[in-house]
């Protein structure tokens, strides 16, 4: 029989029989989801310690704060998230909090004899403001009292309020390092937006400080190793979690990124501190997979919500073009550093080479990205090397696999493997190295066509396929696409003149004429 029906030749039953085979129409569908991974709150949130790291599908920062608590952590990243991004097929991931952490503390002290006038206290918390009048009459305790009652009513601020004779101590509402990174300050924007103290106040900022620890994510990992999530908003910077998460969506032999799994994806996260803090960081850190941004120390808004955001709007840009650059993506509702406290141009050049990614501010206050840079600096040998230096070259490699991998399958699920020059009958079931070179090259030029990859002559003069010659059932390939580009630098000597040389004078009237 020429052609494979999968009607048995002993088949022999009148009259028309039929097989349906699929694997010529279909196309490449996946969902791309994305994974947060955060602390929940098992007090305020409807997750108890049977919940925790499984991973669960959410749809709205409402159904967030639901099941992990108001303010806790992992609600405030997707309340980010659902900023930016409100389409992705979201999961969360609930960690508990570390076993011998402790929470955060700091303290807001208000201090004076009169409050002539009265006025308004304004305290950002976390980035979030709030608001307290107070009156002439009022004391130091009673303005502690109040500012605590308000803290504790704005139920999604990460920190609970204590007064006592004039001063409120907070307390974040999970433990561990990350708590330490809650900002409080006054005034953020100040008199010129109607932001000053009464007369007579003072007001003394401890800053959050003392928060110990790191959950275990080894649990939370080992619960997702059926899942593939392209993308990954994971907010913590100590080096023990870091390093699980590196070895999960590494290269190594049990990374995501090997041959036996094939899940793929990135990891985005954040950190803060100062240009010095981030150059040592960055030096110490090498990973193709995870990528960084950079935030400064006088940025409001917490760290875990800067990596809740970059990992949205990374995820929503990938997605509908893994080769696009990111920069100029805005942030939204994020308070970046004040003007006077950001990166210069050059810290920022030099931070990417330290790779971290970076974030500046547009002109109308919202952060953006700059760069999207990874981790990777060195290969191997410890020698400079850009080969994984930007996200856009991983999640473009994830999408081109991902593609052959199911061109593949979809046509050779089950056939002959034969050598090239083999005499066969048409419709056999069996294929030649040539055959999946030009089902591969197809790929290629269907790739090209949706510019991520170029130059298809190089493509093909460098394509290798062959059955292996000490295994007649293995084909083995090399596939060398040169992915897209980005336009990321508009580099122009303006060489100016005062006045060309074939400028030629005739009779007191200049005329420019051929030279």
């Amino acid at each position: 029989m020429a052609v494979s029906t999968s009607v048995p030749a002993n088949w022999n039953l009148p009259l028309f029989w039929a097989t349906v085979d699929g694997s010529m129409a279909g196309n490449l569908t996946q969902a791309q989801a994305a994974l947060i991974v955060g602390q929940y709150d098992s007090v305020h949130g409807t997750i108890d310690g049977s919940g925790q790291n499984v991973p669960v599908p959410i749809g709205s920062a409402a159904q967030a704060k639901s099941y992990f608590g108001a303010g806790s952590m992992l609600a405030r990243m997707v309340q980010q998230w659902f900023n930016v991004n409100t389409t992705q097929l979201l999961y969360c991931i609930p960690v508990a909090d570390p076993a011998a952490g402790v929470a955060a503390t700091g303290s807001i002290v208000i201090s004076g004899s009169s409050f002539d006038g009265g006025g308004v206290l304004t305290v950002y918390i976390a980035g979030q403001k709030i608001a307290v009048v107070v009156a002439s009459t009022d004391t130091p305790q009673s303005v502690a009292t109040n500012l605590a009652a308000a803290i504790n009513a704005a139920i999604d601020l990460p920190v609970t309020a204590s007064p006592s004779t004039g001063t409120v101590a907070l307390t974040a509402k999970w433990k561990g390092l990350t708590g330490n990174d809650i900002q409080v300050a006054t005034n953020f924007i100040g008199p010129a937006q109607g932001e000053y103290l009464p007369s007579g106040m003072t007001v003394t900022i401890t800053a959050m400080s003392s928060g110990s620890g790191a959950p275990d994510c080894t649990s939370a990992i080992a619960a997702i190793q059926v899942f593939q999530f392209l993308y990954v908003a994971m907010p913590y910077t100590d080096p023990a979690t870091m390093a699980v998460w590196n070895t999960e969506f590494g290269f190594g032999s049990a990374g995501r990124w090997n041959y036996t799994r094939q899940q793929y994806g990135i990891v985005l996260n954040a950190i803060r501190g100062s240009y010095a803090t981030l150059i040592s960081w960055g030096a110490g850190v090498n990973s193709p997979t995870m990528t960084t941004l950079a935030v400064e120390p006088q940025a409001q808004t917490p760290i875990w919500e800067w990596c809740a955001e970059y990992a949205g709007l990374a995820a929503l840009a990938l997605t509908d073009d893994p080769a696009r650059p990111l920069q100029t993506l805005e942030f939204q509702g994020l308070l970046p550093a004040p003007i006077q406290q950001r990166f210069s141009q050059a810290q920022l050049n030099n931070l990417t080479n330290a790779g971290l990614a970076i974030q500046s501010v547009t002109a109308d206050g919202n952060p953006m990205i700059l760069r999207e840079q990874m981790q990777y600096q060195f290969n191997s040998y410890g020698q400079g090397d850009t080969a994984f230096a930007l996200a856009t070259t991983l999640a473009t490699l994830a999408e081109l696999l991902s593609r052959l991998r199911q061109a593949i399958t979809s046509n050779f699920g089950r056939v002959k493997l034969i050598p090239d020059g083999t005499r066969i009958s048409p419709g056999q079931a069996a294929v030649t190295p040539t055959d999946i070179k030009a089902a591969l090259i197809t790929q290629f030029k269907l790739a090209e066509w949706d510019g991520l990859v170029s130059d298809l002559t190089d493509f093909m003069a460098n394509l290798v396929v062959q059955i292996d010659d000490q295994n007649p059932n293995r084909v083995d390939v090399l596939w060398p696409p040169q992915l897209a580009g980005q336009l990321r630098v508009f580099a122009m000597l303006a060489q100016f003149r005062l006045l060309y040389p074939d400028v030629a004078l005739s009779g007191g009237t200049g005329t420019i004429g051929a030279a």
